[in-house]
């Protein structure tokens, strides 16, 4: 019987380079060091600075002189070109050849960085933290705080690394005339051999693509700081003339005296990328790298000057003091990106740029921002700019008023701020003083105390009810030292000395505070419930009014 022909399956779309498996390896430390040096593993530009502090120095190098496992470490071999140090542990690193394949460090800088210093050290401070000492007598490393030679029973961790120096040290411990000479000559013996012979596991990937290597980073990263897109467009980027985290530093600076410095990096680097012709994806971001160094210098510029107004607007027109109230951060890139494309809005459009920011808070719109969402919200923006559209079109229900009886205050929040910013726009009046609640310290947003519950949960709590109590229906802006007053009293008792302080006030106070008469008949009832239902309309409504829907 003929055997029967079996067609192999057709591959669907191109086929992925998959990148060769990670090569696990056994490697001396000291061979390490003499490859950081000759330029064959690179630091690159993403890797933190040296951050470690003298003790922490002295005490990875007593775990390799006790021979204590001081964990692996991860190399990335790639011809691509990415912007690396040219010194560490205040050595030179040689440069490598072009198009010649390196090895980019990706996980162990701390601990290589301090093997090279120690063990290569050639400066001439004293103070440095390079300056150290291995005591035979006492087997511990030191830090010296001289350039003088130390007594014959200390040898500097420098000599390790040139094995005529070290022995030659060695070799004088012979004209002491302590008995304890040859013990001490066995200790020096023992500590350049374990630094000779201590081995640790490397682990190199092989060839791929820069966005692959980011996860991989993040899995293994024995110090938890997550590898982020920035830091790999900064070495991607880099040159003599153009950091990456140095302009998006510029920036914050810069927006740090508006109160704004707060702002996530990642959110800049959209701004950035759209800048130059893309977009706000991780994708759009990527082709940063095609652009030359000065091209990229006149976007930073621009999108500084785009955060500038857009900043501006925020606490101008809406009444945002600075980045810790801003209900989602990505809201920034789109409205920077807006007022990159209008500098000068005309009084429509800064009227439509207000309601969509309203809108897409009420909404959380933002909440869930991912990449179709990007694209048609910078095709919004950009139709908005040319004056295609009189608004920022953006499909967006509206949500009900239910939100603010059903959603918690927390300061992290973003209806909390929102609802904090609305208050703050009413420039509310102290229930109990009639003084105006000094809203820029409500809204410095560090903690919760110039915010009251109007049913006080310590007050829900003794009547059995916890339900409603944190909604954020039943928050107002107080002063704390009014807050202190009211502390677990019920509504309907404290408000009575309300309407006795307001007197023929009463309708402004409350409406100061977006409670209505039914909100406030509601609460000297006792009835939570009702309470929270009528001021949750009134919030809305007043939200409302301040979008176009």
């Amino acid at each position: 019987m003929a055997r029967k022909k079996v067609t192999p399956p057709q591959p669907i779309g191109p086929v992925a380079k998959i990148p060769k498996d990670p090569q696990p390896n056994i490697d001396r430390i000291d061979e390490l060091a003499r490859r950081i040096l000759t330029g064959d593993i690179l630091l690159p530009k993403f890797q933190r600075s040296f951050v470690w502090e003298k003790e922490q120095i002295l005490d990875l190098l007593d775990s390799v002189a006790r021979g204590y496992p001081i964990g692996s470490i991860l190399l990335w071999q790639s011809r691509q070109a990415l912007a690396s140090e040219k010194r560490i542990a205040d050595l030179e690193i040689d440069l490598p050849r072009p198009d010649y394949p390196v090895n980019y460090l990706l996980d162990g800088q701390q601990r290589l960085s301090a093997i090279c210093g120690a063990l290569h050290w050639a400066g001439d401070d004293p103070d440095s933290r390079w300056n150290i000492a291995y005591d035979l007598r006492a087997q511990e490393f030191v830090h010296m705080d001289t350039m003088d030679d130390p007594p014959q029973h200390q040898v500097r961790v420098n000599k390790l690394a040139d094995s005529t120096l070290f022995f030659k040290h060695v070799a004088l411990l012979d004209t002491l005339t302590s008995p304890d000479k040859d013990e001490l000559k066995t200790r020096a013996e023992a500590l350049f051999s374990r630094f000779k012979d201590y081995k640790i596991a490397t682990v190199t990937l092989g060839d791929m693509e820069i966005k692959d290597v980011a996860p991989i980073f993040e899995r293994i990263n024995s110090t938890g700081t997550p590898l982020t897109i920035v830091d790999l467009m900064r070495a991607a980027t880099w040159s003599p003339s153009f950091d990456l985290i140095d302009e998006i530093t510029q920036i914050r600076d810069v927006l740090d005296q508006k109160g704004f410095g707060g702002i996530d990096q990642k959110v800049i680097l959209r701004n950035l990328s759209a800048a130059s012709g893309g977009g706000f994806s991780a994708e759009s971001i990527d082709t940063l790298r095609r652009h030359g160094a000065a091209d990229l210098k006149t976007y930073a510029q621009a999108t500084e000057e785009a955060y500038r107004r857009a900043v501006d607007f925020l606490n101008t027109d809406i009444g945002v003091p600075g980045d810790q109230v801003i209900p989602y951060s990505n809201q920034l890139t789109v409205l920077s990106e807006i007022f990159r494309l209008i500098p000068t809005p005309t009084a429509a459009q800064y009227k439509a740029i207000a309601a969509w920011f309203w809108k897409t808070s009420v909404s959380g719109y933002f909440s869930g921002w991912n990449t179709g969402m990007m694209a048609s919200d910078l095709k919004a923006t950009r139709d908005f700019a040319q004056g295609t559209t009189k608004n920022i079109d953006i499909a967006i229900p509206k949500p009900s008023a239910d939100i603010w009886r059903t959603r918690t205050f927390r300061l992290n929040n973003a209806h909390a701020k929102i609802l904090a910013i609305v208050l703050g726009d009413k420039q509310p009046i102290d229930l109990l003083t009639g003084q105006k609640v000094d809203v820029a310290k409500a809204l410095a947003w560090t903690n919760g105390k110039e915010f009251h519950h109007v049913f006080p949960t310590a007050y829900l709590k003794k009547s059995g009810r916890t339900a409603g109590g944190n909604s954020l229906a039943n928050i107002v802006m107080l002063t704390s030292a009014s807050n202190k007053v009211i502390s677990d009293r019920a509504p309907k008792d404290y408000m009575k000395d309300v309407a006795k302080a307001a007197g023929g006030s009463l309708s402004t106070w409350l409406a100061s505070n977006l409670i209505s008469r039914e909100a406030y008949e509601a609460a000297l009832a006792d009835d939570l419930e009702s309470f929270l239902q009528a001021r949750s309309k009134t919030i809305h409504e007043e939200l409302l009014l301040k979008t176009d829907w």
